[in-house]
């Protein structure tokens, strides 16, 4: 395998599990060097003797709490000596309509999935524009407009979106960082399996899925997200910034919902 991301220092956040762990994995399989981040401190742990520590560490923290962003930055540099990208993956995944949401929840909801971004962007901007770097947003095909249950994500989603682009522009034009983002569908994740079983159904419950939800037969894995995430954080994909990747197996936008929401994921 040829080592496209080799010597390159990536913090990926919420990598303990799911996605951000598939992203994290493959970034180091690519040669890279990574910071593991999230709140649960045995996952991380699991996570780094799987990569070893010569080549991750973790770093468990809200990362809403005030200066989280320069921590985690400070964490990267002083391990690893510099910073070359940064994979903003950490979000709450809730549900909530237009009854169940009120300003302070969707204020919560925001604060983790957009600010919390924006703020890791802002600290390690720095040490980015040293190396003329990568900022990779993972946002959701939710950001569009989003499912009937997912109000206050969707909100979220849209927003990190508009600051991809925005910080997109301005950021490569002012200081060489590219900045995009992808925008994953339904992905078979650990954290999906456990709540599919909460709702009572079975442990394959996603190899039975009707056509409008998973015209291939299936649902994508998260190590389909991370192939994705390599190229947008390598030297290969160039100049490209401030743009938007939907990595979903049918089109989404206008794509309207069955009536029976019983069954989409939340």
């Amino acid at each position: 395998m040829s080592m496209r991301l080799k010597n390159k220092v990536i913090i990926v956040t919420g990598s303990t599990t799911g996605i951000g762990k598939a992203i994290a994995l493959r970034c180091v399989a690519e040669g890279a060097s990574v910071v593991i981040h999230g709140l649960e401190e045995e996952w991380g742990k699991s996570v780094v003797e799987e990569i070893g520590k010569d080549r991750a560490v973790l770093h468990i923290q809200d990362l809403t709490a005030d200066g989280a962003g320069d921590t985690l930055v400070s964490v990267a540099v002083n391990r690893f000596g510099k910073l070359d990208a940064v994979v903003n993956n950490a979000a709450l995944v809730i549900s909530s309509n237009i009854e169940s949401t009120d300003q302070n929840f969707l204020r919560k909801v925001l604060e983790i999935n957009t600010i919390a971004p924006y703020a890791l962007i802002k600290a390690a901007l720095p040490e980015l524009s040293k190396q003329q770097g990568t900022v990779l947003n993972i946002g959701s095909v939710n950001a569009w407009s989003g499912e009937p249950n997912l109000l206050a994500y969707s909100i979220s989603k849209g927003a990190l979106m508009t600051m991809t682009r925005n910080l997109g522009d301005t950021l490569h034009r002012e200081h060489r960082v590219t900045v995009n983002q992808i925008n994953p569908g339904w992905v078979l994740t650990e954290t999906e399996i456990k709540r599919k079983r909460e709702h009572g159904l079975k442990d394959d419950w996603y190899t039975e899925l009707p056509n409008v939800f998973a015209p291939a037969g299936r649902i994508l894995w998260p190590n389909e997200i991370a192939s994705a995430a390599v190229f947008l954080l390598s030297d290969e994909s160039g100049p490209i910034s401030g743009q938007v990747f939907e990595l979903e197996q049918h089109p989404m936008i206008g794509r309207n919902p069955p009536k029976d929401t019983s069954t989409i994921k939340s």
